[in-house]
């Protein structure tokens, strides 16, 4: 991503009519709202521009310094639009603090998304000149055209085999619209059911409308028919190795959402509740191992893994002292064997079928799964979660409270 100097920031800062820049004296009020519905209008790039924007804190309207101090604070404010899960998908996004014009703003830049229709809050910003509004049924259609098939990630391309009718419109219309998007935007009702199901990444283009993986992966009537590995296989076995006598089993299939619900029961089912009584008299309930660690790493496996070129599902393997998560595919992008699991490295197999979760509640904040389990193993009183990573697969090993 470019990183603009001193001067091509400052020609920028003075452009007044320029759809590529917003000014912002402060970060109080209802800045923070405006900044991030900015940052999806430069993401979404409706004039084709294909360069960046870019969002000034520390300037008046007309491009001088408004005498902002930029703390570190603000600029992790800043930073974290980027992964609170409003904006979808992803921004690709930079902050830092620079001196223009003798003194210090907050430089946020935008890249254009490969993957537009970016929206903020359920709906779809975009600007034109100073002009910025939400994007009315044609501009949506303008930019659901623009994604270009050679970079979008796997889980945009096309399943040629399949046809609209694989998709279960039910699902669709009746549970994931209504939390992609603001009830307004529905009730307009200006897009036909193929338009929606473009803007949303779950078919190809509206005149074409061919599944792409994510539609197959959120709403496959049989999805498993054109992704075999696309599933969870669950296995309790009595003992501490793999040879030793299974006591449950179950593969589950399905949609991903659908998926992740049955998983959860399965867990929460085996997941054995002590009874312990303390000095007061008192009943003290203790879990073998913390739910929402469980849930966190199943989560992360079934979103990080690789759904290309395998046939493999994804592992869940509780045995009598840990429970092994397996997802095939390695650590992908930023994310390495070496800095796996550390806060704020994140990257992405299928940021696409991320938004998916992100929608139905699965995901609350990006980047926070492991993390977040890892606390939850700490307060329950396990060990820590452990990892083992190599190109083909990750291992997270999560070990019983003792």
């Amino acid at each position: 991503m470019k990183r603009y100097t001193d001067e091509e920031l400052t020609l920028l800062l003075n452009q007044m009519e320029s759809d590529r820049v917003e000014r912002k004296e402060s970060f109080n009020g209802d800045v923070p709202k405006k900044a991030r519905q900015a940052i999806c209008a430069f993401a979404n790039d409706l004039p084709d521009h294909r360069e960046a924007g870019v969002l000034f804190i520390g300037a008046r309207d007309d491009g001088e310094p408004s005498g902002l101090a930029v703390t570190e604070q603000l600029l992790l404010t800043l930073a974290d639009m980027k992964s609170d899960g409003r904006i979808l998908p992803l921004p690709v996004m930079t902050v830092e603090r620079r001196i223009l014009k003798g003194a210090e703003m907050a430089i946020v830049t935008v890249q254009p998304s490969d993957m537009p229709p970016v929206r903020v809050d359920g709906r779809i910003w975009i600007r034109t000149g100073p002009r910025r509004a939400v994007a009315n049924a044609q501009e949506e259609r303008i930019l659901t055209e623009k994604r270009r098939y050679n970079n979008l990630p796997f889980d945009l391309f096309p399943i040629t085999n399949a046809n609209i009718s694989d998709l279960s419109q039910k699902t669709f219309e009746i549970e994931y619209l209504p939390a992609a998007y603001a009830r307004d935007i529905l009730e307009a009702n200006e897009r036909s059911y193929e338009e929606r199901l473009a803007s949303c990444r779950m078919v190809s283009q509206p005149a074409d409308p061919v599944p792409t993986v994510l539609g197959i992966l959120a709403l496959g009537i049989h999805t498993q028919d054109f992704l075999p590995g696309a599933a969870l296989q669950f296995l309790r076995i009595d003992g501490t190795q793999l040879v030793d006598e299974v006591g449950d089993e179950l593969f589950i299939g399905g949609t991903v959402p659908e998926q992740l619900r049955r998983i959860e029961e399965k867990i929460a089912a085996h997941n054995r509740i002590r009874v312990q009584i303390t000095d007061q008299g008192t009943d003290v309930h203790l879990l073998d191992y913390p739910l929402n660690a469980l849930r966190q790493i199943v989560y992360n496996a079934v979103l990080h893994r690789t759904y290309e070129g395998t046939n493999a599902p994804t592992h869940v393997h509780w045995f009598d002292d840990r429970i092994e998560i397996r997802s095939p595919g390695g650590p992908y992008g930023n994310v390495t064997s070496e800095n796996f699991g550390r806060p704020g490295i994140v990257d992405y197999w299928n940021p696409n079928l991320a938004d998916v979760l992100k929608t139905y509640g699965f995901v609350q904040k990006f980047g926070r799964g492991i993390i977040m389990a890892q606390e939850e193993m700490k307060k329950n009183g396990n060990p820590p979660i452990e990892f083992q990573t190599d190109s083909n697969i990750v291992l997270c090993i999560l070990r019983k409270k003792q």
